[in-house]
């Protein structure tokens, strides 16, 4: 699963490591749940 996020990082032009890391940091200030969708690679602004 985590390869597939990675890739799909690269495919719309994210940094993968970037990415993980704002990803991380939102979770751990503890963004809803029911919000998720909104930290997927293809919903960032590259």
């Amino acid at each position: 699963m985590i390869a597939t996020l990675i890739e799909n990082c690269k495919l719309s032009g994210i940094n993968p490591h970037d990415w993980l890391n704002r990803t991380l940091v939102a979770l751990a200030k503890g963004h809803p749940a029911n919000r998720l969708a909104e930290l997927m690679p293809w919903t960032a602004v590259a």
